[in-house]
């Protein structure tokens, strides 16, 4: 398997190069150069393996030849070894045609960490066979920083820098971060929303001598690998759901469109996926985009939902070099447009032909509480302030119902205690092994919204 970038200017590369690489020279997002596919028989055959068993089979394809398969099943074996259920992704009915995928059972309880255990296996085992060092850069609107530092701390071979917009993620999920005592995990927040985060590490990238200078890689879902293991929990839900026999919905509470862009992955595989439901809180870019074809910036505001507090969802563009028949230039073109102007248009052709599969729902904060309550009175769940959006989404669709639906419950109610509390009247509780995390002594630096602050203070401390 070879990989292109979506911007068309930059080398195809092997698994192993676009793992270490993240974002392509040309500011691209890497995708495979054909998409591989099962036949009915193929994903019959995978129907009643384990959650490791399936990951494999699924991920294969992907990372072939620049990995065998003993060793993918080794890294994979390693990487769930500690989530805390035997089925790893335990998927339980909600109502009639209605079940939720739990996806909080990994160690800092999110969906990030289904990818990025993983993550941290890979890095660890292609630069001991490149004999390289990394320094891994990434930017988080709360979930994936956590998980990105668990999966590579201590690692040989490794430094992580994670960027945070200070005060704009919840107090557990900025000390899962800053409160890591290893020497090579290095907390920075950033004065600004996540957008700045996220544009400050495009900006490193795009330093062709400051990327190569300190080898930099990324843990963010611009990096394809956080992709390629998240369609595995989409097969593994469609196949529990009779797949591929029986077609299936998905709703999934969204920000940066990555974690939706691999069940479309999964469609292009061969799954049956007949919906992909896009549910947002007030920062809803998508689901104006996907309700009206106009993508347009109008600032992020601050909610209790925060790991979507997001208005440059930097995934979409892998969509778009689909839609845009995988033309590199006019992908390049369309988001320089988008970027000048916060605002570009999909033609009306093409915008139909995304909302055949893609659909939109939106819950502002009062809605998101009154959702949070209803469901603990309903049923004696309790969500978190994401997982929540997914669920009410797929009952918002037109083929709830009929079809078997999917929402991802992507974090834990605890990692949300204060907003969930003032919800629904009840405090989740911490698992015991992170009872006294609000104890333990945060270590992070502030700093302003400045790319030339960033580089000198990642020099500084790589020096």
């Amino acid at each position: 398997m070879r990989y292109v970038s979506t911007r068309g200017k930059a080398p195809t590369l092997a698994f192993d190069d676009v793992l270490l690489a993240g974002l392509a020279t040309d500011g691209g997002l890497y995708l495979p150069e054909t998409w591989p596919t099962f036949t009915k028989d193929q994903w019959r055959s995978l129907q009643g393996l384990t959650y490791q068993e399936l990951a494999v089979e699924v991920m294969l394809p992907f990372v072939t030849p620049a990995l065998s398969k003993e060793e993918l099943t080794t890294l994979v074996n390693e990487a769930y070894k500690t989530f805390e259920h035997d089925a790893i992704a335990p998927l339980r009915q909600l109502g009639p045609n209605h079940f939720v995928l739990e996806l909080y059972y990994g160690p800092t309880l999110a969906f990030k960490d289904y990818a990025l255990q993983l993550v941290g296996h890979l890095f660890s085992h292609v630069l001991q066979k490149k004999n390289r060092r990394v320094t891994i850069v990434g930017a988080t609107s709360g979930d994936t920083g956590s998980a990105a530092i668990e999966a590579c701390r201590d690692r040989e071979g490794i430094d992580i820098f994670i960027l945070h917009p200070n005060g704009r993620v919840s107090d557990v999920q900025r000390r899962q971060m800053t409160t890591v005592p290893s020497k090579n995990v290095h907390n920075i927040a950033i004065e600004g929303d996540f957008d700045a985060c996220q544009d400050l590490v495009k900006n490193l990238f795009a330093d062709a001598d400051f990327r190569e200078e300190f080898s930099l890689g990324a843990v963010n879902s611009i990096n394809w690998a956080r992709i390629m293991a998240q369609v595995v929990y989409y097969a593994w839900a469609a196949l529990n759901l009779g797949a591929p026999d029986r077609a299936v919905g998905f709703a999934v509470p969204t920000g940066n469109f990555g974690n939706i862009f691999a069940g479309w992955v999964a469609r292009q595989m061969g799954l049956p996926i007949e919906r992909l439901v896009i549910g947002t809180n007030q920062n809803d870019i998508l689901a104006r985009f996907e309700q009206s074809g106009v993508m347009e910036m109008t600032g992020v505001e601050a909610s209790i939902s925060p790991s979507m507090d997001i208005q440059v969802s930097s995934n979409f563009e892998r969509l778009l070099f689909e839609l845009l028949g995988r033309d590199g230039q006019k992908v390049d073109q369309w988001m320089t447009e988008f970027r000048q102007s916060g605002k570009n248009t999909l033609d009306a052709p093409l915008w139909n032909q995304m909302r055949e599969l893609f659909a939109s729902a939106r819950f502002d904060d009062d809605q998101t509480r009154a959702l949070i309550a209803e469901h603990l009175g309903r049923s004696g769940q309790l969500f978190c302030p994401h997982s929540v959006i997914g669920v009410e989404s797929a009952r918002v669709d037109e083929a709830f119902g009929r079809l078997p639906f999917v929402s991802l419950a992507t974090a834990h109610p605890a990692k949300f205690p204060d907003a969930v509390q003032a919800a629904s009247g009840k405090y989740p509780a911490l698992p015991d092994r992170l009872s006294d995390l609000m104890e333990r002594e945060e270590r992070f630096v502030v700093l302003p919204n400045d790319a030339a602050t960033l580089k000198k203070e990642i020099a500084n401390t790589l020096k």
